[in-house]
């Protein structure tokens, strides 16, 4: 394991100046040289007043709502309050897809506005089922004409990686057309009782420091008139993501076939280190699983194995905000750790899910951060982590908070999405 960790009560600092109000433009509360020179993880559990946290009430309407506010100003950025106009158009429902096994569903979500971002959502639902189905939401990297050789699923409409298959000067062709299905086992979800819905990264904002499209171009004209604007303090690729995965929640909701119940959010990498902040601020959100989310997402931003905080700001800095750039050679200074975000999924299950050679990663870090989030649970009688040391290869952890690593390089796999059934499976019960 790397380094080990304490629990520490944070100093006393006035907390009047955190109030602001979703939606504005929030300004930093402290500069990173003046804040207290934490040298251990700070108490999920102790407010930055000081106050300790004892029950229930005091976490739900004082400390959760502190780490919310806190997480948007020093990191991810604001995450952006659902739009005065949402509107859902179902272009197609083929009631016998797969074989007759599912329906396929494909959603449009629009927000009133020509400049808004188009959210493009597949959803397919298990034909075979009692009640409505619970369901995977998952943000995938190329599109989901990627995920289904299907001609009537349309092409991702936005900039892509170089790196998808079929993908010529950034943007989807035919040829992409199933190129990941074996990474997403769509017959076994639908055989095992579960939904899939999913939508692509680049619907929302593409992935790069481009500040003239995408969500945070359409908020910066509507809020200052320019879409070049970037709102430092607030902006961020993750934080945006984030509002994506809510806006498709806003439509499951509404989905009769769907339970709204049992929604559970999926996503690797950088896509996992999104689906865990989604489920944390939104509680519609039943269960989260951040694969391989490393840095960032999952692993402790004071850890020694692995990226650094340094690193991915310098890597990628369009996907954090402002504030959190000053912590990159001293985070040790930031009021929380990944731990803390963890914390805010309570008493909701959370997955992290890793591979052996995937160090960069930093999966003993991970099983470190649910160690520290495990008192948030057990206050709130939620159980928490049912293992005090990290487990073999290919064992499942299926506790409140859930941990599996494989062997193998960082991927997201057909083998992990039997492992994320068995962990859906468990929490959120097995109904066909």
């Amino acid at each position: 394991m790397n380094t080990a960790f304490s629990l520490v009560q944070v100093p006393v600092i006035a907390v009047s100046c955190l109030v602001w109000i979703l939606g504005s433009v929030p300004e930093p509360v402290l500069g990173a040289a003046s804040s207290p020179d934490w040298r251990q993880w700070p108490d999920p559990l102790v407010m930055l007043s000081g106050q300790r946290v004892t029950t229930r009430k005091q976490w739900e309407q004082l400390r959760r709502p502190e780490l919310k506010r806190l997480f948007q100003q020093y990191m991810y950025g604001e995450i952006p309050p659902a739009p005065a106009t949402i509107q859902f158009d179902i272009s197609l429902v083929d009631k016998s897809f797969l074989n007759r096994q599912a329906t396929l569903k494909l959603v449009t979500i629009t927000f009133g506005d020509a400049d808004a971002p188009r959210i493009d959502l597949m959803l397919v639902v298990p034909n075979v089922r009692r009640g409505p189905a619970p369901v995977f939401l998952a943000m995938n990297f190329c599109g989901n004409h990627a995920l289904v050789d299907d001609p009537r699923i349309p092409l991702a409409h936005g900039w892509l990686y170089s790196s998808c298959k079929g993908c010529t000067n950034n943007r989807a062709t035919d040829a992409a057309r199933g190129a990941q299905a074996a990474d997403w086992p769509l017959a076994e979800i639908i055989q095992r009782g579960y939904a899939l819905g999913s939508f692509c990264n680049s619907d929302i904002d593409s992935d790069r420091a481009d500040v003239s499209d995408g969500l945070w171009a359409w908020l910066a004209r509507r809020r200052t008139g320019s879409a070049t604007n970037s709102l430092t303090h607030h902006r961020g690729c993750i934080a945006g993501w984030a509002w994506g995965f809510h806006r498709c929640v806003d439509y499951l909701v509404t989905d009769p076939d769907v339970d709204p119940n049992r929604i559970a959010v999926v996503g690797h990498s950088r896509n996992g280190k999104t689906a865990l902040l989604a489920a944390a601020f939104d509680e519609r959100i039943a269960l989260a699983i951040p694969h391989q989310a490393g840095c960032g997402g999952t692993a402790p931003s004071r850890g020694t194995i692995g990226e650094s905080v340094k690193q991915i700001n310098d890597r990628f800095p369009h996907w954090f905000n402002a504030e959190f750039k000053k912590f990159n050679d001293q985070p040790d200074k930031l009021p929380f750790d990944q731990h803390c975000l963890v914390a805010l999924m309570a008493p909701r299950p959370v997955l992290l899910s890793n591979a052996q050679e995937d160090q960069w990663a930093n999966p003993a870090g991970q099983f470190e951060v649910l160690l520290a989030a495990e008192p948030v649970y057990r206050l709130l009688k939620a159980g928490g982590l049912d293992a005090k040391q990290m487990p073999p290869l290919g064992k499942l952890v299926d506790s409140k908070l859930g941990y599996f690593i494989r062997p193998g390089k960082h991927s997201m796999t057909r083998e992990d999405w039997l492992v994320f059934l068995d962990f859906a499976d468990r929490h959120l019960g097995k109904r066909r």
